[in-house]
C-alpha cells in the first residue's frame, strides 16, 4: 500500500505558517515542550530547527523526560541538556510549578510532541497546564501539530469530571478522537483557559489516518508504546494499570500481552469466544516479565492479535477482558481502586455489581454527544 505524504506542524513551519508577531525577529527568547518524537520527516530534532530560527532559551520536558529515557511515573529532574547545552526544565511531578513559571520569562513557548490519542496519555495534560501558565502570564503558545496515531476515532467512555485527575483530567473519551493541536483548540474553548494559542496543522492528514500509513519514521512516543498496534490496544488495556494482572509492561509486547502466574488462560479464551470481538483474535501465550509486575516470574497470558482496525474496539475488547477474568479468577483484585477509578473515569468497574455488557451498550448516547462538542475543533477532513 502506498504511504500517505504527510508533513508534520514542525516542517510546515518551516514553510512559513504564520505565528504571533511577537516572536517574528531572531532575538525572540521561545521555549520548547518536547521529546524524542518531536523531529521533521528526516529526525532532525525540532529544537535545532527552533534554534535556527529563534533565540531557543529552554526546554521543557514532559513524563519520560526530553530524551525519553525516564519510565513511566519515574522522576524528572532539571538539568542542563548536554547535547544542546540548554537548560531542562521538568512539568511533571511535583515540582513542575517552578518550571512553569520560568515561562513568563519567554516570549513564547511550542509544543512538539507525538500523542496516542488515549484519554490517559499524560502528554496533553503537561500541553495544557503550559497553555494555563502562559495564559497567566501573556505568554503566546505554538502547537507544533502532529499526525494521528490511531486515527481520529473517539470510542469508549467519558470521563466523570469527579474522577479529574493527571490520567484523565478532562470529559474526554477514552480514545478521544483528536490530534494534540485539535486538543489544545477543544480544550482552550471549553476550560475558557484564554491561552494566545496558535496550532500549526500538519499537511496531508485525515480523520481515519494510523501513524504507520503514513510516509514518516516512526519513533515511539514513550518506552512502553513500541508500536502502532500497541498504541491502538492502550485505550483499552492501559485499564489494566490498577489491577494485579500484568499488562505486558517488560515484554516486546507491551499492552498487547495480558497475564499472571494464576491467570486460567484457556477458560478466559473460550468465554471471550463467546463474546463479540471484532477486529481482534486471542491467543494464549507464555512470558517473563523482566520489569513491572511479576518481575522475572512466568506469567501464564493472553496476546491480542488485532487483524482489523477498523472494527476493533479496544476499550470494549478489554472492558470483557476484564470482567471474564474477574470472573473466573479468585486471585485477580484492583491492586489500586482509587487509581483505576481515575483511569476509567468513574467508579463504577471497580463495582462489585458492575455489568460489563449493559455498561457497553449505554455507551454510544453519551459519545454521540461527545462527537458533537469536539467536531467544531477539527482541523482535517474524514
Amino acid at each position: 500500500m502506498k504511504k500517505a505524504v504527510v508533513s508534520p506542524g514542525a516542517e510546515v513551519l518551516l514553510s512559513g505558517a504564520p505565528l504571533p508577531k511577537s516572536i517574528a525577529a531572531k532575538a525572540a527568547r521561545v521555549g520548547l515542550i518536547t521529546n524524542p518524537t518531536g523531529v521533521l520527516p528526516n529526525l532532525r530534532p525540532t529544537f535545532d530547527v527552533l534554534a535556527e530560527l529563534y533565540t531557543l532559551a529552554a526546554l521543557f520536558s514532559p513524563e519520560h523526560g526530553v530524551r525519553g529515557d525516564v519510565d513511566a511515573g519515574g522522576d524528572v529532574p532539571d538539568y542542563v541538556d548536554e547535547a544542546t547545552g540548554l537548560p531542562v526544565y521538568s512539568t511533571y511531578g511535583p515540582g513542575k510549578g517552578a518550571a512553569f513559571r520560568r515561562m513568563a520569562e519567554l516570549d513564547c513557548v511550542f509544543f512538539d510532541m507525538q500523542d496516542v490519542g488515549a484519554r490517559y496519555y499524560t502528554y496533553q495534560y503537561t500541553m495544557t497546564e503550559s497553555m494555563e501558565a502562559c495564559a497567566a502570564f501573556g505568554v503566546p503558545f505554538v502547537v507544533l501539530d502532529r499526525p494521528p496515531m490511531i486515527g481520529c476515532i473517539p470510542q469508549g467512555n467519558i470521563l466523570s469530571p469527579a474522577f479529574s485527575s493527571f490520567v484523565g483530567k478532562y470529559a474526554t473519551a477514552a480514545r478521544t478522537g483528536l490530534t494534540i493541536g485539535e486538543f489544545a483548540r477543544f480544550i482552550n474553548e471549553t476550560e475558557r483557559i484564554g491561552c494566545a494559542l496558535t496550532v500549526v496543522p500538519c499537511a496531508g492528514v485525515t480523520r481515519g489516518l494510523y501513524y504507520d500509513e503514513a510516509a514518516l519514521p516512526f519513533v515511539p512516543p514513550s518506552p512502553a508504546i513500541p508500536t502502532v498496534d500497541c498504541a491502538l490496544v492502550y485505550p483499552g488495556t492501559c485499564l489494566l494499570e490498577g489491577t494485579n494482572l500484568s499488562d505486558g509492561r517488560g515484554t516486546a509486547k507491551p499492552f498487547e500481552m495480558i497475564g499472571a502466574p494464576w491467570l486460567r488462560v484457556r477458560d478466559a479464551i473460550h468465554a471471550l469466544s463467546l463474546l463479540p470481538h471484532e477486529g481482534c483474535l486471542f491467543r494464549e501465550t507464555f512470558y517473563t516479565p523482566y520489569s513491572a509486575k511479576f518481575r522475572g516470574e512466568r506469567c501464564r497470558g493472553i496476546q491480542i492479535h488485532i487483524t482489523d482496525r477498523a472494527a476493533f474496539r479496544p476499550f470494549e475488547t478489554a472492558l470483557r477482558l476484564l470482567c471474564v477474568i474477574r470472573a473466573q479468577n479468585p486471585e485477580f483484585a484492583y491492586a489500586d481502586p482509587e487509581f483505576e477509578s481515575k483511569l476509567f473515569g468513574s467508579d463504577a468497574l471497580v463495582s462489585a455489581s458492575f455489568d460489563c455488557e449493559r455498561y457497553i451498550s449505554a455507551l454510544d448516547a453519551p459519545l454521540a454527544e461527545y462527537r458533537k462538542k469536539i467536531e467544531p475543533f477539527y482541523l482535517y477532513e474524514s
